[in-house]
């Protein structure tokens, strides 16, 4: 028999996922070219050419119980010591190799982060809407998640309500920008804001407060929005970040944590990410893998793909007569429910083979999310199944 907290976490299972797995259904049923499925956040554009040339290189000349054999629990020196020089250059900062830890993806060094810091009972604060899992990977540690809405309109954070959540039991804040699910780029105005606030908390209590930063789109954004380096604005945060959107490789999982010398308590929070990392049973990061995102970090996505769907996306939905947020960055939409019930939505639309997902998913009901990382034939062919989903709703 499962354990108690498992049938919580099996009952509660991502809707995402769940969604996911009924468009591949749907697909046998109705033929693949007649679902559109805006469920999950897998991005289509390929990886860049570079990262399969390194594949390749990196097999045939590279030392092979350097390319597959153990390292240390942090990653590989030298890969860590290349990744802190990138970053030396992006944001004028002095890291090195033993700032960095390389994690199994963004979901990996979450996990490492909470185990590192975490003592039952603590709370985290992320605010809502929010990606479905932080609550999994806060009480996977006995910890609390608190949820904080967004400011109604803008939806950046509400950095009043965030003064009157933070006590004595508060350990983290998990930022994530640009956001998912709503798109949002959070103005560097609302970061200083949410660092004053936390500094004066961390007086108050007398023990530090982490900023954890989730970062796996920072490179995703359009127009001239910033994307502030949050370490330069706090000086507890921890910056996690995932090559499974910048370089279109999900399912290699592959990443790192940035502690900055600065944070409180440094030497033992290195010491226990490490260890944390090794006994969740990541052991260490995909050692392949961390050779290769070295060699291509100055390597992008093609953020041009996503920008044109979320022009077609945006002009066919405002068309039809809904309400969204406008994206900043990222590849999602936060379509508003044209009714009060967004799950009774969401069903309508699947009736059009459309696949979205309920906002309570995220903490924010009323709301869906359209995750627009998908081919542009697809946004372009469900926008009259759209179109009849306005007009049954008279809007």
């Amino acid at each position: 028999m499962i354990s108690e907290k498992m049938k919580g976490y099996v009952k509660n299972s991502s809707v995402i996922r769940a969604m996911f797995e009924e468009g591949k259904k749907m697909a046998a049923i109705y033929g693949a070219d007649h679902v559109y499925d805006f469920s999950l956040g897998n991005p289509n554009v390929p990886a860049p050419a570079k990262v399969k040339e390194a594949v390749y290189d990196i097999l045939e000349n590279e030392d092979s119980l350097m390319v597959h054999g153990y390292m240390s629990n942090s990653g590989y020196e030298d890969v860590r010591g290349t990744i802190a020089e990138h970053l030396n250059g992006l944001y004028g900062t002095s890291y090195s190799a033993e700032n960095l830890l390389m994690i199994v993806g963004a979901a990996g060094g979450m996990n490492v982060f909470m185990k590192t810091i975490l003592n039952p009972g603590d709370e985290v604060i992320t605010f809502s809407p929010y990606f479905t899992e932080y609550r999994a990977y806060v009480t996977n540690y006995d910890g609390k998640l608190v949820e904080i809405p967004c400011d109604a309109e803008t939806f950046q954070p509400d950095v009043e309500a965030l003064a009157a959540s933070v006590n004595e039991r508060t350990k983290a804040v998990i930022i994530n920008s640009p956001n998912n699910p709503t798109g949002v780029v959070y103005s560097r105005e609302s970061l200083m804001a949410v660092a004053r606030v936390l500094s004066e908390k961390e007086k108050e209590f007398g023990h530090p407060i982490f900023i954890f930063s989730d970062e796996p789109y920072r490179e995703i954004v359009y127009g001239d929005y910033e994307v502030p380096w949050i370490p330069d604005l706090y000086k507890n945060t921890v910056v996690g970040y995932s090559y499974s959107k910048s370089l279109s490789l999900p399912g290699e999982r592959i990443g790192w944590l940035c502690f900055p010398s600065e944070i409180d308590d440094f030497s033992d929070m290195i010491a226990g990410a490490n260890v944390a990392n090794r006994i969740l049973g990541f052991v260490n990061a995909p050692s392949l893998m961390q050779r290769v995102v070295a060699r291509c970090l100055d390597e992008k996505t093609d953020v041009a793909y996503y920008a044109e769907n979320r022009s077609v996306l945006m002009e066919g939905l405002s068309k039809a007569g809904f309400t969204f947020v406008e994206p900043q960055g990222a590849f999602y939409l936060w379509l508003k429910s044209p009714e009060d019930d967004e799950k009774a939505f969401v069903a309508k639309a699947k009736e059009k083979q459309i696949l979205i997902v309920p906002g309570s998913s995220f903490g924010k009901s009323g709301w869906t999310r359209l995750a627009y990382c998908v081919s542009h034939e697809t946004v372009k062919n469900s926008l009259p199944g759209f179109a009849e989903l306005a007009k049954e709703y008279g809007l």
